[in-house]
């Protein structure tokens, strides 16, 4: 493992096993009677060092070069300040709830293989392993970070078919296993399960496709604080979205479902920008 997990910031407050696919509604809650939007872009900061950075260089960081590295790793993000439509802050939201919920093990950082600062980077969002007894599951992430649940359902969708298809999962497999890091925990497991003389029907067996939508939401709108009532309306909210994918999600692989509600991305995606800058100059 890179690091250990930063103290927890967002809550699960729903969690359905036993649909499928399985269901996480994650809530970054209020204080004093605003949505948490300034402190979830400082926590999200403290999954920097191991969102972009490789596992070699996240080992070797230590009191004399942690504020270089922290600016390296905000730096590999971008640089524009046209940041509106990008979608890297989704991929960290990602990337933290896994490890907060799942203990995952990042396998590989797309970011430090970019050849342009504010270049966009193709292929899932996030490549983590997770232990489970003698096997591991690999976990190839999609995120839609997005205003509205419609639009992000309808474009996973397409996406998800897309990314499951003989070529694309081919052509990517070779991409992820070129970058592994022979100290990476896993390296030669992982390696061994991806290798192209593996049938895709093995592979199936052990791949897991965290799919994260956000949304900007009624519920987190219409309340100020963390309720009862709004206890309620937020799983009947969450509950709802879930049958909105079921009905047009097509495929066959594990899909787990992960629901982040917002007050407002425009705004989170502001004060997330605001954080990586100052990140960017220490």
């Amino acid at each position: 493992m890179t690091f250990p997990c930063p103290n927890p910031f967002l809550e699960i407050r729903t969690e359905r096993l036993d649909l499928d696919p399985a269901l996480w509604g994650w809530c970054a809650g209020y204080e004093l009677n605003q949505w948490r939007s300034e402190q979830l872009a400082q926590h999200l900061m403290d999954w920097l060092l191991e969102f972009a950075l490789t596992y070699s260089e996240s080992q070797d960081i230590n009191a004399q070069n942690a504020r270089s590295q922290l600016a390296k790793a905000a730096l590999s993000i971008y640089k524009s300040e046209r940041f509106k439509g990008r979608g890297e802050f989704g991929e960290i939201l990602l990337h933290a709830m896994i490890r907060q919920r799942f203990k995952s093990i990042p396998l590989i950082s797309k970011y430090y293989y970019k050849d342009s600062a504010n270049d966009t980077v193709k292929g899932f969002d996030a490549v983590h392993v997770v232990p489970t007894g003698d096997a591991l599951e690999l976990w190839l992430g999609e995120v839609k970070f997005y205003e509205n649940i419609n639009s992000a359902i309808a474009d996973v969708v397409k996406e998800l078919n897309e990314h499951t298809e003989r070529d694309y999962l081919r052509s990517e497999f070779a991409a992820i296993t070129n970058k592994i890091e022979n100290e990476t925990p896993h390296a030669a497991e992982v390696r061994l399960l991806l290798n192209q003389n593996t049938s895709l029907d093995d592979i199936f067996k052990a791949v897991c496709i965290p799919v994260l939508l956000t949304y900007d939401s009624k519920v987190i709108n219409d309340h100020n604080a963390v309720s009862d009532a709004f206890r309620k309306e937020f799983e009947n909210e969450i509950l709802h979205y879930h049958q909105s994918f079921l009905k047009k999600n097509t495929t066959k692989l594990c899909v787990r479902l992960f629901l982040f509600p917002l007050k407002a991305k425009k705004i989170l995606v502001k004060n997330m920008h605001e954080a990586l800058k100052k990140c960017q100059s220490i």
